[in-house]
This record gives C-alpha cells, sequence and structure tokens, in this order.
C-alpha cells in the first residue's frame, strides 16, 4: 500500500559569518564590510548626534586580495563577521601549475590550492626551500568558502 520514498540528505549548511554589535569590533579582529571578509585596520566611534545613534567607522583590508574597504554602521546594531580559520599543512609536492599537494593531519592529501600569485618574492623562496630539500608547513587561511596561502615556515626538527 505505502510507495517507496526517497528521502535525499543535504549538508547542514552552517553560515560562514555571525553577527556581532559593530561596537564590540576591535582592531586586528575581522568584519564583513561591503561583502567582503576583511581584517580590520582601523575603527574609530563618535558620539550620538541628534539621531540617537553613536556611529561605527570601519576599515579594512580584504583578507584574500588585499584591497581596502570602508564600512559605518551605528555601534548598536550587528554586523557580519566572518568565521576565520587559519591551518598549517605540511607541503609535499609543488605542480608545474603552481598547484600544492598538502598533507592533512588525518593523512590524506589536498591538492586543490595554489601558489598566490599577488606574492611572487614568497612563491620564489618557497619554490627554492622546497628544491632545496626543506620540511616545509604552510599557513592556510580560509574564510566564506575561500582560501589563500599566507605564509609558510620550514620545520626545524
Amino acid at each position: 500500500m505505502s510507495e517507496e520514498e526517497n528521502f535525499y540528505q543535504g549538508e547542514a549548511g552552517s553560515s560562514l559569518t555571525y553577527p556581532m554589535q559593530a561596537g564590540n569590533i576591535k582592531k586586528n579582529g575581522y568584519a564583513m564590510l561591503r561583502g567582503f571578509p576583511c581584517k580590520v585596520t582601523e575603527m574609530t566611534t563618535c558620539k550620538a548626534g541628534k539621531h540617537g545613534h553613536a556611529k561605527a567607522t570601519i576599515i579594512g583590508t580584504d583578507i584574500f586580495t588585499g584591497r581596502k574597504y570602508e564600512d559605518s554602521c551605528p555601534t548598536s546594531h550587528n554586523m557580519e563577521v566572518p568565521f576565520v580559520k587559519k591551518q598549517e599543512y605540511q607541503l609535499m609536492d609543488i605542480a608545474d601549475d603552481n598547484y600544492l599537494t598538502l598533507l592533512i593531519e588525518n593523512g590524506e592529501k589536498k591538492e586543490d590550492l595554489k601558489l598566490p600569485e599577488d606574492e611572487p618574492q614568497m612563491v620564489e623562496k618557497l619554490k627554492a626551500d622546497f628544491e632545496s630539500q626543506k620540511d616545509i608547513l604552510v599557513s592556510i587561511i580560509s574564510a566564506m568558502g575561500q582560501e589563500k596561502i599566507i605564509s609558510y615556515r620550514e620545520i626545524v626538527n
């Protein structure tokens, strides 16, 4: 009598941002400015005016492109703050097309990250250190579904 039903399971879809009062955002923290995940470089507040709200002016740089953004908001209103995660992976290989093979903690490989094109000095130094057989840890920042290599260091035993 009953028909067979198919249930398709999706991801939980956790949010990429969380709300925070604009007055609580601090310098060197993170905030979404004009829709971009930014590291806050300047934060100023001015007193309540005749309309009753103290305003916060936040200036920051995009964590992926380095572009500068500015936004203003009443200090009592919420702004979106991106979940920012920093991780380190051991470098296993650098392909000819500048994609890296990285070793994840669970022993699997990560092969979907490319060397940053906007930092040629770091890329050349990283390639030279890797070719000289050094063990290297690569630091990656991720937010809003994007990832970028921000630095690297040699593993010293």
